[in-house]
């Protein structure tokens, strides 16, 4: 009988789940509004709404996988201080969707970035290895590190937290407070902000695309749109986006001796734009021992991969729980 989990991707705008089959992957998706400001509790009894939609009473759901921005405790049952809920403080998620859906399986907790790459090794261009780095390019930056299909996790539980690696220490703060994070470059309104800035005098086709040609509401999907019809200045500005992005892989590689890097999220739809000034600045900040193989790799799943890192962390448990084979 096929095993079937819900994975949920938990958001401060949205709440996205689906139904996953263990090896063919979605069956069945659902979304909704997150409603962040009304507290944990409500959010909870939103997360809980949309697993029920999904079946999370019918017996061939065996297990509940979520992933949440936010430091997640290391029995994957608790999110601490998650940037993109106000006033969350320490929720505890696995006993809060428990109590709510009367569920016995298990509900396993996990950072978003780093379910986006364990769903990426199961589901998505990470496929082709068995360990990388994943980057996601979003309203932050999150990373996972993925050794042997395995989520590394460090002491406590948040290692991969690539964006709050710092490139430069008198640079931008990131909203961790990092000076020149990667996130104060690459996060969605650091990188809006400088092309903003940096477009102001250029003769671009990007002011054509937005409401009155107001560059304040420039975004990276803007930019992708007009580099891709050619305009110089948009390419550019992507260009230094890719370029940053080489140099915190640099360090990543030379720290992890993992080379290949897959590059998720929002602004990763700029494919090329971004990844290949990437590519052509990462050897730079490497070093010559470890720079044979280097592979940097665009994951097109979209959200799709945080949904079903989430089941694959549920299926995890489960087979870790499982009884083994010798047992009376």
């Amino acid at each position: 009988m096929p095993r079937i989990a819900i994975g949920v991707d938990l958001g401060g705008t949205s709440i996205k789940a689906a139904r996953v089959h263990e090896t063919d992957g979605l069956v069945e998706e659902h979304s909704i509004p997150t409603e962040a400001a009304e507290g944990p509790a409500h959010v909870l009894d939103r997360m809980a709404h949309v697993a029920r939609k999904l079946g999370a009473d019918e017996p061939d759901v065996l297990g509940i996988g979520v992933g949440s921005p936010g430091g997640v405790s290391w029995d994957r049952t608790t999110v601490t201080r998650s940037p993109n809920f106000p006033n969350w403080g320490t929720v505890n998620v696995q006993q809060g969707l428990a109590e709510r859906l009367g569920f016995e399986g298990p509900i396993v907790v996990g950072n978003d970035a780093n379910l986006a790459g364990l769903g990426s090794a199961f589901h998505g261009a990470g496929q082709a290895y068995d360990s990388f780095i994943m980057v996601t390019l979003g309203t932050g930056v999150g990373g996972a590190i993925i050794y042997q299909n395995e989520i590394f996790r460090g002491s406590t539980g948040g290692a991969g937290e690539i964006g709050h690696m710092t490139i430069d220490y008198e640079g931008p703060l990131a909203r961790s407070g990092v000076a020149g994070a990667i996130e104060g470059y690459l996060g969605h309104e650091f990188i809006s902000r400088h092309a903003q800035l940096r477009l102001l005098n250029e003769d671009t086709i990007v002011t054509d695309l937005l409401p009155d040609g107001d560059l304040t509401q420039v975004t990276p999907k803007t930019l992708s749109e007009a580099a891709r019809k050619g305009d110089a200045p948009a390419i550019a500005v992507l260009a230094w986006a890719g370029h940053k992005l080489g140099c915190v892989l640099g360090s990543a590689i030379n720290l992890l001796d993992i080379r290949a890097v897959v590059v998720g999220g929002g602004a990763s739809a700029a494919g090329d734009l971004i990844l290949q000034p990437a590519r052509d600045t990462v050897a730079d900040y490497v070093t010559p021992a470890l720079q044979d193989g280097i592979t940097i790799v665009q994951e097109t799943l979209g959200n799709e991969a945080g949904i079903l890192g989430a089941a694959r962390l549920a299926f995890q448990c489960l087979d870790s729980y499982a009884p083994s084979s010798g047992a009376s």
